[in-house]
């Protein structure tokens, strides 16, 4: 069994990537920066966008390299919201920022394929729309809700019965559901090699291969340690998401981490191409152990989902992530898969992805629960609107608190995934 941290060289976005890695800059032991940003993924790239956009002088810090974690393996699908519909929003929130919240995530793939239109990132966009599938009745009453709650609100959805999701999709393993016309699809790992070398441009340097290894308050600002040295900071960003370490206490135990593995198969057959989820179009189910699935610019079947936990790979996960592909699709059963990967999402209990401030200068967003890359993007400007200028995020801020049964997360994430498949079975929507 192999390391799901090490099968990045076996991704297809690696392979594909039409964006060029950015060069790494010298690290100057000992420099002084307004921010230093550890993380070099959607949210750390974002963050030194927008903070080299306003003038600032920034330093990210990458323990590997651009793109090496979740931003470089996930399935590249831009989704915009979060979990939360948008009257659930203003119930938890309240209305005004409730109100100001669904606007912000409801822009959130609007503010994705702007950027890359205006930055010019090779990153193969299309923008054909998001199916959530319904795998039960009760998951498709609640979606279609979802849908009707959006629609209302002015977002280019729709309503979609069983032969329109299978038109649109090429199978019939489901019930109906809904479309979000505002979401689309990428070359995740192009995107964020863009958005580094567009921060890059503007003034930030990137440290790969740069690990850091401690911080500490020094007066009014941040001694940040890092494996080439030590770096002062006015403000500190931090965007590990699911690859968070001991960096900052108590972080990595706030989040619950599972693996998400994806198959490529080989380029499919013309035929196919047109009707197994053509044109651009990206779906996930509303099961909690969801599969997702697209094509690649290239025409092959991406397909995954997630369950496994821990770093090491299990071969009978990937076998029935396989088997589900082949259940869904049959098609593909005729074609070899060329490439199988694995990385870690890093989960909430309720959800939502988490902004913390644990200490004055200390600025923290996790948790994207598979909703990324928009939220990773918005949530790196907000970050750094927030060390820049003070600027109040529409997601609260909250309290940095530990899971209490965090040490005994192998078991209990298998608890949990054990009742996500019954709750699957009896047909409740994730």
């Amino acid at each position: 069994m192999g390391s799901s941290a090490d099968s990045i060289r076996n991704a297809l976005w690696p392979a594909t990537a039409r964006e060029a890695a950015p060069v790494s800059d010298a690290f100057a032991p000992g420099r002084s920066v307004d921010v230093a940003i550890v993380g070099g993924g959607f949210t750390g790239a974002s963050a030194a966008l927008s903070a080299a956009s306003q003038g600032a002088s920034v330093a990210l810090i990458e323990a590997r390299t651009i793109g090496w974690g979740a931003s470089g393996r996930n399935g590249g699908q831009v989704i915009p919201g979060l979990k939360l519909d948008p009257s659930e929003m203003r119930a938890a929130y309240g209305e005004d920022r409730g109100s100001r919240l669904v606007q912000a995530v409801g822009n959130g793939a609007d503010d994705v394929f702007g950027l890359i239109e205006t930055l010019g990132i090779d990153c193969e966009p299309q923008r054909s729309g998001w199916i959530q599938a319904a795998h039960a009745e009760t998951a498709l009453a609640r979606v279609q809700k979802r849908c009707d709650e959006w629609a209302g609100l002015g977002a280019p959805a729709e309503r979609l019965d069983r032969a329109a999701v299978s038109r649109l999709t090429g199978t019939d393993a489901y019930l109906g559901g809904w479309i979000d016309r505002r979401a689309g699809t990428i070359q995740p790992l192009s995107y964020v090699r863009g958005l580094a070398k567009a921060a890059q441009r503007l003034g930030a340097t990137l440290h790969e291969g740069t690990t850091a290894t401690g911080l500490a308050r020094k007066g009014n600002r941040w001694e940040v340690a890092t494996s080439a040295g030590p770096i002062s900071a006015g403000r500190v960003i931090v965007g590990q998401d699911g690859y968070a370490d001991g960096l900052v206490p108590g972080l990595a135990k706030s989040l619950i981490c599972v693996q998400s593995a994806l198959l490529a198969t080989e380029p499919l057959p013309e035929a196919l191409r047109a009707r197994i989820v053509p044109g651009g179009i990206c779906s996930s189910e509303t099961r909690r152990l969801a599969f997702y699935f697209r094509q690649s610019a290239d025409g092959r079947l991406v397909f995954g989902g997630r369950g496994a936990v821990g770093d090491t790979e299990n071969p009978a996960f990937f076998s029935a992530l396989t088997t589900a592909m082949h259940r869904t699709f049959p098609e593909t059963k005729a074609l070899a898969i060329a490439h199988r990967w694995s990385g870690q999402v890093a989960m909430t209990l309720d959800g939502l992805p988490h902004i913390h401030e644990p200490e004055p200068g200390l600025h923290i967003g996790i948790g994207y629960n598979g909703r990324g890359i928009a939220m990773a993007t918005l949530m790196g400007r907000w970050l750094a609107d927030r060390a820049l200028v003070g600027t109040e995020p529409p997601l609260p801020i909250t309290p940095l608190t530990p899971i209490l049964w965090h040490s005994l997360k192998g078991p209990a994430v298998q608890l949990g995934i054990t009742w996500a498949w019954i709750r699957d079975r009896l047909g409740f929507a994730g």
